[in-house]
Formats: C-alpha cells, sequence, structure tokens
C-alpha cells in the first residue's frame, strides 16, 4: 500500500506539533512495503529561528533539521506501525552529520527509512537533500508513546 500526497492538515492530524515547531509542509510519497517516506519541508526568511542564528547570515539550525527527519519518521511510523496520532519521542540520534548550510529559500526534500522495528521503537535513516545535495543526515531512534496528538 503506498500513500502518495498527504497535505498538511492530514500531516497534523498525526503529529502534535503546531508553528512555530512543526517541520512538514508535505508527504510527496510514503511505501509502506519499502518502510520509506519523503516529505517537503519550504525554508523562508520568516521563520523565527532565522531572527538569532545568524542575524546577517539566516542558517537552519542543525538541531532543527534533526528534529524534521524525526516528524517525517513519526509520520512514516503511523503508516507502517499503526500508531496513527501516537507522539514518537526521541531516544537517540547517531551518526549525524551536516554537509551544508540551509538557508532562506531552500525546499528542503526528507527521506526517512526504517532500519529496524520493533513494537513500540524504530531505528530510522534520515536525509535532508537541497536542490539534490544532501545537507544532512542521520541515525533517529525513537518510542512511540500512548499520548494522542490533539487535533
Amino acid at each position: 500500500m503506498s500513500l502518495v500526497e498527504q497535505d498538511i492538515t492530514e500531516i497534523m492530524k498525526s503529529l502534535p506539533h503546531r508553528y512555530p515547531f512543526l517541520l512538514v509542509d508535505r508527504v510527496l510519497e510514503c511505501d509502506v512495503e519499502q518502510q520509506s517516506i519523503v516529505a517537503i519541508k519550504n525554508v523562508t526568511i520568516n521563520e523565527p529561528f532565522f531572527q538569532g542564528h545568524f542575524p546577517g547570515m539566516p542558517i537552519m539550525p542543525g538541531v532543527l533539521q534533526l528534529e524534521a527527519m524525526a516528524q517525517v519518521g513519526g509520520l512514516l511510523m503511523n503508516q507502517v506501525a499503526g500508531t496513527d496520532g501516537q507522539i514518537p519521542f526521541f531516544m537517540g540520534i547517531d551518526k549525524a552529520k551536516f554537509r551544508k548550510p540551509v538557508t532562506p529559500g531552500d525546499q528542503l526534500r526528507i527521506e526517512v527509512k526504517i532500519l529496524k522495528l520493533r513494537s513500540r521503537s524504530v531505528k530510522m535513516e534520515g536525509k535532508i537533500f537541497v536542490d539534490g545535495k544532501v545537507a544532512s543526515q542521520a541515525e533517529l531512534m525513537c518510542m512511540m508513546t500512548d499520548q494522542k496528538a490533539e487535533v
């Protein structure tokens, strides 16, 4: 089963995050059999973190890039493991690398795939591409909780 095109309204039904911390704009594709997902985040100068990171040289913080990967991973978990609406909590981050700065005007293509899936936890590999080049990547470990996202 493959899910294509999930808009922001559907994303907000699955994730608890809201502005300014919701870092996913659209899901382009989700392949449940391959346990992979592709999503988009459009980066604009209006992002609140650009006010201080850094004045005169706006760069998206790496930790927010990791958060975007985790949010996309949570959407994938909802589809693969049927945990729709449950909140994923970080358990760990390994092999994080930041290869190029992310700046206003960039469109992030966020690709996440599951490496290992257990009943309530998952290990995923995430990559963020800008203009076809890897901007950042990491392995993320998350655990699904019984808490539900509010709509």
